[in-house]
């Protein structure tokens, strides 16, 4: 079962919360992050540092995650954020365009994690682990929440549902972008012990959406103090990660898709040509394509749109094999464009499906791809079965949205 804990979290005074929040660190590039620089408790200044430093300077250098503590250590002496005295739970309700979705934040347990209690679908990269170590051992803080989902528990929500009910949030606001997020402290020691105590008789496990590198980070920092025997009791901070655990019910997974740099030496007509193989192509149009079901793809080639329908033969009825993101990267992908580890190729880009069918078609009518793929996302129920499996699936895979703001609270370790 699933081991949870409250935490002394280190959060914004209420009136500057909406001014801390950002993005997550990982879905904002540096320049992005640099038009922030000039608001002075924006969260950036902490989990994206570099922009205060010059901009030779590497990214991934001492310097940066150096600058990165020095920042947080002045927002707490400034008063711009301030430590919890007691372990808390926060319940975390995020809504967009009208469609609401609460979590829970916790300490989730690293040995859960280590054990498979925490279920993951995604490889990590070593490079990215190692920056958020440095991170979290430079900084002593875990400053990005990895975003967690279970099977619905009727026990944890009925909790959450009425503290929400009878409790005033302590921080609500609307972000630039049009999501709304609303936080409430549970401070009350009863209802804190019946959330700790449900998880660990009901909840059997929980699974990452979002946040892979984060949560494997977190493990490994807890492995060098535990070798180097900082660990005496086992309820230590670091043997815990930050995490926001949703029910599966309320959650939605967007597109993840893709493009493609060149057409690996065919013309749009050869390229078109070889398709018919393994898909059904349809007439082109001047539409975006946005596929509407399973094994049906949009495509963007040389000005026109075009719908993909996998022809059947072309995919296997396994839980990798069915997906869409694997049938394309089997037969068009690695089959017609050889791009054949989508982990590491530079010939190939992913575009969330928040930035619309737009943003595929800019990137073609720019030259700075050939073409483009729009797909019909992956269920939440897929995800859980992979990770069941103990399979992973293919990278970029989801896309979750609304995405959690960094900076509203922080675990300290």
């Amino acid at each position: 079962m699933a081991k949870i804990t409250p935490f002394k979290g280190l959060r914004p005074v209420k009136q500057l919360a909406a001014e801390v929040a950002t993005l997550p660190y990982d879905v904002v590039s540096v320049a992005e992050a640099r038009e922030f620089k000039k608001f002075p408790y924006n969260f950036y200044h902490v989990t994206r540092s570099e922009i205060d430093l010059a901009d030779n300077v590497d990214v991934h250098s001492q310097l940066v995650y150096d600058k990165a503590k020095e920042n947080l250590d002045a927002m707490v002496q400034e008063k711009v954020m301030v430590q919890d005295s007691d372990p808390y739970y926060y319940i975390y309700e995020l809504v967009m365009n009208g469609r609401s979705q609460t979590g829970l934040v916790c300490g989730s347990s690293i040995d859960d994690y280590n054990n498979g209690i925490v279920k993951k679908h995604e490889f990590t990269r070593p490079e990215k682990e190692l920056d958020r170590i440095n991170h979290i051992v430079t900084t002593g803080a875990q400053t990005g929440i990895v975003f967690l989902a279970y099977n619905d528990c009727d026990s944890v929500q009925q909790i959450i549902e009425e503290w929400k009910n009878t409790h005033e949030p302590e921080y609500d606001f609307t972000a630039p972008d049009g999501v709304r997020h609303i936080f409430w402290v549970m401070n009350e020691y009863a209802k804190v012990a019946s959330i700790t105590h449900d998880f660990s008789h009901s909840v059997p496990c929980t699974y990452i959406a979002d946040g892979h590198h984060r949560a494997a980070s977190a493990a490994k920092v807890c492995k060098e103090r535990r070798d180097n025997g900082y660990s005496v009791i086992g309820d230590e901070s670091f043997n815990y990660f930050i995490t926001c655990i949703f029910p599966a019910s309320q959650l939605e997974i967007m597109d993840y898709n893709r493009v493609a740099k060149d057409l690996n030496g065919r013309t749009p007509e050869e390229f078109l040509k070889e398709l018919e193989h393994d898909f059904e192509v349809s007439l082109p149009s001047d539409e975006p394509y946005k596929p509407y079901h399973a094994h049906d793809f949009g495509m963007y080639l040389n000005g026109r749109w075009y719908e993909l329908e996998a022809k059947p033969g072309s995919y296997t009825s396994d839980a990798i094999g069915v997906l869409d993101v694997t049938i394309l990267q089997q037969n068009v992908l690695d089959k017609l464009l050889g791009i054949k580890d989508p982990r590491v190729d530079k010939r190939i880009d992913f575009v969330g499906g928040i930035r619309g069918m737009e943003a595929l078609q800019k990137k073609v009518d720019s030259k700075e791809a050939a073409v483009a793929f729009s797909l019909y996302p992956v269920t939440i129920q897929q995800l859980f079965d992979i990770a069941d499996s103990g399979n992973v699936m293919p990278p970029k895979s989801t896309w979750f949205e609304p995405k959690l703001r960094d900076g509203l609270v922080v675990y300290m370790i």
